[in-house]
């Protein structure tokens, strides 16, 4: 099973060969955008995108991430995976 994370491009490199921060949950990542990435860079800022394995593997509409997130949160809350949720 693979586990992809939705999250948020804050900001971008000068080309796809650099990695984007992405905002997943309020953390910061380096991402590898050129999966994703047709035109420049900076038109992916602001964006959602699947993350899996430090790639952004697709762009995502942002309603439907944060729908994922919230299951997610919800998930893990039922279960208790040792994570402090607020």
């Amino acid at each position: 099973m693979c586990l992809g994370i939705p999250g948020k491009v804050v900001s971008v490199g000068e080309d796809i060969h650099q990695p984007a921060l992405v905002d997943v949950c309020g953390v910061q990542r380096a991402v590898n955008i050129a999966l994703v990435c047709e035109g420049e860079p900076a038109e992916l800022i602001g964006q959602w995108v699947l993350v899996h394995v430090g790639f952004a593997m697709s762009l995502l509409d942002a309603l439907q991430s944060m729908q994922a997130v919230g299951l997610e949160l919800d998930e893990m809350r039922q279960h208790g995976d040792g994570y402090a949720v607020r």
